[in-house]
């Protein structure tokens, strides 16, 4: 069998590391980002690509600074012409938006569109037209933005995509005030139920509960339950942002924020948090004295500074908190 070439193999790779954060999983998206990268040169359209998917999970982590880099990197890609050229004006204009700068996000949107020829124009891979619609209506263009977020959806069914689909309803819903946007958020929960695309679904949901708690509404039991659904994943994924979104919501229903596993660990020492592992883990506590070489009396020490710093009383909530199978 005849082994398959350099650039084969790049593309496979690289299509994993989209299939990674398509599905959600951003930390490990990154992981698999870093050693591709790290593993030698890339074909331009690669090398793109993996830039352009980076920058996209440093933002919905709200690691402004690495994003900021990885622009820099994509200044290289702007003058290319076709998809390599279109890619990285796509991920500029999604920078640009991050950082509010509304009308460079517009020119690098369009600029994208103009370069992407009709044969490589996905609208899962490049959404370029949700981009624009998004960035129009925050500059106050709103018949702009719901004729491109309508555009965009009818551009998504050929290509038979549930998550270009959901993500262009969720836009629509975001763009068209004067549509029935819950419906619209509903039916992008219909269509993407099922695919795996946890983060597009955390943000779906979100969106959907900020309408459920509009004025007038009575649907704060399907409010909260969509919102606690966000925000383990949030937490779990450490996106930062949309974590901010889901505690605002939680706030207005007069919720507590649950602490997730990077902040609880955050507020422990080195020593604390082996011990609080273990502890989570179901080991008792002369097991950890002997795992850490400590004395039961040090082991019982630290698991109360774990529980005074957590705001538990006991070893059974230690999983749930740390975000650890108990």
């Amino acid at each position: 069998m005849q082994a398959p070439d350099a650039t084969e193999t790049d593309a496979t790779r690289v299509t994993a590391v989209i299939g990674l954060a398509r599905a959600g999983q951003v930390t490990e998206a990154l992981a698999e980002l870093d050693a591709l990268r790290a593993s030698g040169p890339l074909p331009p359209r690669e090398q793109v690509m993996l830039l352009a998917i980076g920058l996209e999970c440093r933002l919905a982590r709200g690691d402004v600074g690495d994003a900021l880099a990885l622009g820099e990197e994509l200044g290289d890609f702007l003058e290319a012409t076709g998809p390599v050229g279109a890619i990285a004006h796509h991920a500029r204009g999604e920078l640009a938006s991050a950082l509010n700068e509304l009308e460079s996000a517009l020119h690098h949107f369009e600029e994208a569109g103009r370069r992407i020829g009709p044969a490589d124009d996905d609208p899962e891979v490049l959404p370029w037209r949700a981009g624009l619609a998004l960035a129009s209506l925050r500059l106050g263009r709103r018949r702009d933005a719901a004729e491109l977020a309508r555009e965009h959806l009818g551009h998504t069914r050929p290509s038979g995509s549930a998550y270009a689909r959901a993500q262009a309803l969720r836009t629509l819903a975001t763009a068209d005030a004067a549509g029935d946007r819950v419906a619209l958020l509903r039916e992008a929960r219909a269509v993407i139920d099922g695919t795996g695309a946890r983060r597009l679904g955390a943000q779906i949901d979100t969106d959907l509960a900020g309408l459920l708690l509009l004025p007038g509404d009575t649907h704060e039991a399907e409010a909260l339950a969509l919102l606690r659904s966000a925000e383990e994943y949030a937490g779990r994924q450490e996106l930062w942002p949309l974590q901010g979104r889901v505690r605002r919501l939680l706030e207005r229903l007069g919720e507590t924020p649950r602490r997730v596993q990077g902040e609880a660990l955050a507020a422990l020492t080195m020593s604390e948090r082996k011990v609080a592992r273990l502890a989570a883990q179901g080991l008792t506590n002369r097991q950890i004295a002997e795992e850490l070489v400590v004395t039961v009396k040090a082991v019982e020490w630290h698991l109360s500074h774990v529980y005074r710093k957590l705001g538990i009383r006991s070893r059974t909530r230690l999983a749930a908190t740390l975000g650890t199978p108990g």
